[in-house]
């Protein structure tokens, strides 16, 4: 019997370089001023509209991600 992954299992890191809506979620944030790094590491865990918000408040990138997480 074939063993498939859970629908909500999280992607690993050679996962993440191929996913396109992935690579979406980093332009959005990095669009936003976050650093590429950063916006790498939490593209998955956060709602980027949220980040969206706060930063055209004038919410520095990096905090806003902060207060979203």
């Amino acid at each position: 019997m074939d063993s498939y992954p859970a629908v909500d299992a999280p992607l690993d890191d050679t996962d993440r370089g191929t996913d396109p809506v992935h690579a979406w979620r980093v332009r959005q944030l990095t669009r936003l001023g976050l650093a590429g790094h950063v916006a790498e590491a939490v593209a998955d865990r956060l709602d980027w509209h949220e980040v969206a918000q706060l930063v055209q408040r004038g919410c520095p990138a990096a905090l806003a991600v902060a207060i979203v997480e």
